[in-house]
């Protein structure tokens, strides 16, 4: 094997400090030495910047099958109803990881929502509602629910033995077999990854027997985003690189309602709003939503972001408004 400089070793390589790599890391940690690269702060990722709840099966008459049905139909016939149904009957169980892990939801005012038609133990858990669902499955803590889970679980991870961050530190390219193996058979296997240390320079290679890409997606690669600067699809990039398949890029999400002012930067309306009642209306005050959609303003956001589009262009308007009343 070839000797490469500055070589560090971990057990599990986790790319990138969002949600997903703070997750993973606290699962393998109690088991496995943990090494978490950021290209920039810790506390920079698009999951601080998530407003309005985590969407699961929690509440008295609510079901699994109602929740997939959901989402088939906000999917437009493209997803893969097992992979849907597998990841919503996983929803309140992972829900049950966050509170294991001290996560404390917001709790109704009033009657308590019950223990959850699934047995999940989710009594006075407040849940509100957004656009696609038909049920009331919002966790939430207050409209901050990104920035509140990501810093609470960051300390969990700051604080575990385990685990080691690196800030500041850039994924360049993973680091393959054939790469330090010149003369190596069989399939490309992935041994770290190439990292920059933007405070020197400096490129290192890290070896791992494990490596998670956990970078994100690309919506910053379009001028109009309310996606944080550094969603730039570098994971995608460098699995590519590597060999792996990527598939469905033209999936990317907007988010259908941010604040306009012609003078300020745009920033996310949460989409709380619409599922507690907030109505899209045009310049003279006229909702609009039922001309494009049975389900008006709480429409799938795909629906909701293509009707404000086609709504300013047919008016020549610059935006259209929320009405809170």
């Amino acid at each position: 094997m070839v000797r490469l400089p500055h070589l560090m070793d971990t057990e599990v390589l986790v790319l990138g400090s969002g949600l997903a790599g703070l997750v993973l890391a606290l699962k393998v940690a109690d088991s496995a030495k943990v090494l978490i690269c950021t290209k920039t702060a810790l506390t920079n990722a698009n999951s601080a910047m998530a407003q309005g709840g985590i969407a699961a099966v929690m509440a008295e008459g609510d079901s699994f099958d109602k929740h997939v049905d959901d989402t088939l139909v906000a999917g437009a016939g493209l997803c893969h109803a097992d992979v849907v149904r597998q990841i919503v009957e996983q929803g309140p169980a992972r829900i049950q990881d966050l509170i294991k892990w001290g996560v404390h939801f917001d709790l109704s005012s009033g009657e308590a929502v019950g223990g959850g038609a699934n047995g999940t133990g989710s009594a006075q858990i407040d849940l509100t509602r957004e656009g696609g669902h038909s049920a009331r499955r919002i966790l939430h803590i207050a409209d901050h629910t990104g920035e509140r889970l990501h810093a609470h679980l960051l300390s969990r991870v700051l604080a575990h033995p385990n685990i080691q961050v690196l800030e500041n530190h850039y994924a360049v390219d993973l680091l393959l077999n054939l790469t330090v193996e010149p003369f190596a058979t069989g399939p490309r296997r992935c041994l770290g990854a190439y990292v920059l240390n933007k405070n020197d320079g400096t490129v290192k290679p890290i070896r791992a027997e494990a490596t998670f890409l956990a970078t994100g997606g690309a919506g910053k690669v379009y001028l109009y985003t309310s996606n944080w600067e550094g969603a730039t699809g570098d994971g995608i990039a460098m699995a590519y690189r590597a060999g792996a398949r990527v598939a469905n890029l033209e999936f990317m999400q907007f988010h259908p309602t941010c604040l306009y002012h012609p003078a300020a930067r745009n920033f996310l309306i949460s989409e709380a709003l619409r599922g507690e009642g907030g109505e899209l209306v045009d310049r003279a005050g006229r909702a609009f939503m039922k001309d494009y959609s049975p389900l008006g303003s709480l429409a799938p956001r795909d629906i909701v972001a293509r009707s404000i589009d086609a709504e300013m262009k047919r008016t020549g308007s610059d935006c259209v408004f929320l009405d809170m009343r």
